[in-house]
């Protein structure tokens, strides 16, 4: 079977005898979530990534290191292991190697076309804009400095500069001048996924705010979670609270775009749809990544089953008709402040003072400056009270160098 679809779910069994096996790609804190969530059904679960002792790994049967942009090693590790199911839950893959091996009938989630889809921002941006004529920033492509000056001058200032092979805003920036051109440019030919390359130039937007719509497709269609406000600080999340208020208009009409894009991407498996809400009632798609999101983490506080518990549901053949919220909360980033080898975390004991707290510590054996680490997650009656609480508990945390030596930076 090549649709990334499975028609009856699996029967389940023992881990190193009989159970299902999972080839996850990408080890980090949202694949250590769905590693655990996967063991739950007695699922044996292989973790990858390009470094080692990742955060899923330390929870995995078992492991490798290579780097997964390598198609060579890519294949040599699905052959070696023979998984019922190749999981992405990163960008940097060779997702060419992907549709290679789908077509000669591996199980990818959710498809491997929308792995490479979704990794690549033109074709996801011409799927939805061009081919199923969803409502979309303007945009236009452009291959080297000459041609994305050009462009940058026929969108008009400002306008947003993003690398065509990265997401969750690696590269991204705000060109608000002729004088930002250069600056822009350099951080997308560095600091994206795959490295230097096409960038896209879209319109900058004023938009009232930003959402993350989580969609689950499964044997028994299409669910929502409700909707996930977030804050972003230079491209990567910083807090997200659910549920983001919105009229029911307008929450309508991002439930239709997020389902056309999922359904046409294919597969089951849970999708984080990123759409901007304009102060006219207007919905705008902008991005969408075909596995558990960032700003997701919060559905670890205020739902039945957070978004990894969906999406193992969902990519094991099981059904999810309704998403259950039980709570409002809040979830907030813990970053690094430098380079740091081997973190020590100071403060948890004052943070969880408070009972409507929980923190999660992901376990990195490194840290670059602003790298993730850490989320604290707060519930309470309002939005505003849960985010308080989440970065109350956040600012209360320190992180040291621990006992393995610094980082050269």
């Amino acid at each position: 079977m090549t649709s990334g679809k499975i028609h009856d779910p699996f029967v389940f069994g023992t881990p190193f005898k009989n159970a299902p096996k999972v080839l996850l790609l990408g080890s980090g804190e949202l694949g250590k979530e769905v590693a655990l969530e996967l063991q739950r059904f007695g699922v044996e679960v292989v973790a990858c990534d390009s470094y080692a002792d990742a955060p899923a790994m330390q929870v995995a049967h078992r492991s490798h290191v290579f780097d997964m942009r390598d198609a060579a090693a890519l294949r040599a590790t699905v052959l070696r292991e023979k998984p019922d199911l190749v999981v992405p839950e990163v960008e940097a893959i060779a997702t060419d190697e992907l549709l290679r091996l789908e077509k000669a009938g591996l199980r990818v989630v959710p498809t491997a076309e929308a792995a490479f889809l979704t990794m690549d921002r033109e074709g996801i941006r011409r799927l939805a804009a061009e081919e199923l004529g969803l409502p979309t920033a303007r945009y236009l492509f452009a291959d080297t400095f000459e041609e994305f000056t050009a462009a940058a001058h026929r969108m008009g200032f400002p306008c947003v500069v993003k690398p065509v092979m990265s997401s969750s805003g690696k590269g991204q920036s705000i060109a608000r001048s002729e004088g930002d051109l250069s600056a822009s440019w350099n951080l997308s030919q560095t600091a994206g996924r795959t490295g230097a390359g096409r960038v896209i130039v879209e319109e900058f937007i004023s938009f009232e705010s930003e959402i993350t719509l989580l969609t689950v497709c499964s044997t028994a269609g299409t669910a929502f979670c409700d909707p996930i406000g977030h804050l972003q600080s230079e491209g990567d999340y910083v807090e997200s609270w659910q549920p983001h208020p919105m009229p029911s208009a307008q929450l309508a009409e991002a439930e239709r775009i997020a389902k056309r894009v999922t359904e046409r991407l294919g597969g089951y498996g849970l999708f984080g749809v990123e759409l901007f809400l304009l102060s006219d009632g207007r919905v705008f798609f902008s991005e969408v990544s075909p596995r558990p999101h960032d700003t997701g983490l919060v559905t670890l506080i205020t739902q039945e089953l957070s978004e990894f518990a969906l999406h193992a549901r969902a990519i094991l053949g099981l059904p999810v008709r309704v998403v259950h919220r039980h709570r409002t909360g809040a979830s907030a980033a813990l970053r690094a402040p430098g380079h740091l080898r081997a973190p020590r975390y100071f403060g948890v004991a004052q943070a969880v003072e408070d009972d409507r707290v929980s923190v999660r510590i992901f376990g990195k054996p490194d840290a670059r400056p602003k790298r993730r680490l850490a989320v604290t997650l707060a519930w309470s009656d309002t939005v505003d009270e849960a985010r308080a609480r989440a970065r109350v508990a956040r600012d209360l945390i320190l992180v040291e160098e621990g006992d393995g030596g610094s980082i050269e930076g």
